[in-house]
């Protein structure tokens, strides 16, 4: 289990979580004003009616809808973060008036809370980027295996140049204005993350491999360096807040939390056990380089793995999009407002491709990106900002329980990314020395 922290399903988990965290997101920007569009920030129309009628009308959402959406938003697990969404809850149930995660931080901190939360929820979504474009790279190499490929003048090998162009030709996709259009490549998404899922069972099941491995039950020397991997798959609490104010009945979303985080356990477990019997402690980082290369189902979960990328990226950036345009000077064109966003993507979107074929070891990225940022999103924020904002009331009890959370998160966080770091930079060196 040490060598397979479910690394498919990170990447199907995180996949499909970005496409609801954002596809949320968009849904809600759409029906507010233009004067609130900006995606972190709670609708000033709303502020100055003072009233609760529109949100009420947004909140339609069942609870086997909402249990639905949080588990093709999670595909992870951990105790700890579903009671952290429960705090999330909390919070919101406390001031009703917020409506995202970084309106829960300055709630509690202010200013600077919201600061440090956006900071956070960016990052990971860079962090996640450089990731997913890496997997992008590993999954070219095997898709056009044998094949050879040069550009006269550019010292890129053929995979980092088919990377380049695969990304290129996703560039323009940041150029859309339209967020119905954004919004639809999250469907292009989940249906590759379940042809993925679909692979591998159908690998077990009829790809002739024998389900005949094993690997040791704990390696207690790699839990620092796997805790970030699945602390990645579990960083679907930037949408919570989205949720609960889409449901009916939000005092139903504690139910949701557990529910979802309860049939997302067996499947992670199922989807680990699976992969371990059927490939052993040498299976890749990323399941699908490890299927049988020319069975059909491989194929198609190559070409899953490699397309989802390419309709992740518009999706992702639509946010920090959203806020870039509310904050250009008003008297600024809608022409030039749309050459500034699509450029700074653009520029964007190269680094993270540079970074990618930079440092091409996607388990370490992943796990580092799990423990220097996840780890705040789902476990040591919720727990301060439930303290805070329930400071006057909160038992002592709790009050323990959530500085006890902080404390083990900002452990596992410090351990996890010293230890991904580490491995990071051996990989860095050892790449270099041959």
């Amino acid at each position: 289990m040490a060598k397979l922290p479910c690394p498919e399903s990170n990447c199907l988990s995180h996949q499909v979580a970005s496409e609801t965290v954002h596809g949320a997101n968009l849904a809600l920007t759409q029906v507010k004003c233009d004067a609130c569009i900006e995606e972190n920030e709670v609708c000033k129309c709303d502020l100055v009616k003072g009233k609760d009628v529109d949100q009420q009308a947004e909140a339609n959402s069942s609870f086997l809808h909402a249990v639905l959406n949080m588990i093709g938003m999670l595909i992870g697990l951990g105790i700890i973060c579903a009671y952290s969404s429960h705090l999330l809850g909390k919070c919101l149930e406390r001031n009703p008036k917020s409506q995202s995660y970084a309106d829960i931080g300055e709630n509690a901190f202010g200013r600077k809370g919201r600061i440090i939360a956006a900071t956070f929820i960016y990052l990971e979504i860079f962090m996640a980027l450089v990731s997913y474009t890496i997997s992008l790279h590993d999954n070219l190499i095997t898709v056009f295996s044998g094949t050879q490929f040069k550009l006269p003048g550019a010292n890129l090998s053929t995979s980092q140049l088919i990377t380049a162009i695969a990304v290129l030709i996703a560039l323009p996709s940041l150029w859309l204005r339209d967020l119905s259009s954004i919004s639809f490549l999250s469907s292009g998404g989940i249906l590759m993350s379940l042809l993925i899922f679909t692979s591998v069972v159908c690998t077990a099941i009829f790809g002739g491999v024998k389900a005949n491995q094993t690997i040791p039950v704990l390696n207690m020397e790699k839990i620092p360096a796997i805790s970030g991997l699945y602390i990645f798959s579990y960083a679907g609490h930037i949408v919570f807040p989205n949720l609960y104010k889409a449901m009916k009945d939000p005092s139903k979303f504690t139910k949701v939390s557990i529910v979802s985080f309860a049939s997302v356990t067996a499947l992670y477990t199922a989807l680990a056990f699976l992969g371990a019997k059927l490939f052993g402690p040498q299976v890749n980082a990323q399941i699908t380089l490890s299927m049988p290369p020319h069975h059909f189902v491989t194929k198609i979960a190559l070409w899953a793995t490699v397309l989802t990328p390419m309709t992740k990226y518009a999706l992702e950036f639509a946010p920090f999009a959203i806020q870039l345009e509310h904050n250009l000077p008003n008297s600024l064109t809608s022409r030039t407002k749309l050459l500034i966003r699509g450029g700074v993507g653009s520029i964007l979107l190269l680094i993270i491709l540079t970074l990618a074929l930079s440092v091409p070891f996607f388990e370490h990225v992943l796990s580092l990106t799990g423990s220097l940022v996840s780890v705040c999103i789902c476990m040591i924020l919720p727990s301060a900002f439930y303290i805070k904002i329930s400071w006057p009331q909160i038992s002592k009890s709790l009050l323990i329980l959530n500085l006890s959370l902080i404390a083990f998160g900002s452990l596992l966080g410090v351990l996890g990314t010293i230890s991904s770091t580490k491995l990071l930079i051996k990989s860095l060196l050892r790449a270099h020395s041959t």
